[in-house]
């Protein structure tokens, strides 16, 4: 499956399971939230050590079960490896995957009552 045909209908349970456990460390999701602020242009292998306090092997170890679990991508430029950002898609489809069936099974009240302009006394 492309990383880009990815939504919250067609990710399996195994799918969501494998991305939760990625995201089942501290600074694995330091990490992702770190690519995140800094937007869709990421951040160079040392920026992302510095902004996180992880440095060498350690960064790169977390960096490589993100990039299995394709919630971050990685590309070189030059000499320097870029960690391209978060995948974006990927991460909100994981989030509405949890979300989609939200309140499915609990009946809502009818919301109307709040909705009405409060009375002048």
């Amino acid at each position: 499956m492309k990383m880009n045909d990815l939504n919250p209908t067609t990710l399996t349970p195994e799918q969501a399971a494998a991305k939760f456990a990625a995201l089942g460390s501290e600074q694995r999701l330091l990490v992702l939230q770190t690519l995140v602020r800094a937007g869709p242009d990421g951040l160079s292998m040392g920026a992302l050590g510095e902004r996180c306090g992880i440095t060498g092997s350690t960064l790169t170890h977390h960096l490589k079960i993100l990039a299995a679990a394709e919630l971050v991508s990685q590309a070189r430029s030059g000499r320097s490896i870029i960690c391209a950002g978060a995948a974006y898609a990927e991460v909100e489809a994981l989030s509405e995957y949890l979300l989609k069936e939200c309140c499915a099974d609990v009946t809502c009240a009818d919301d109307s009552a709040s909705e009405k302009e409060p009375e002048n006394g």
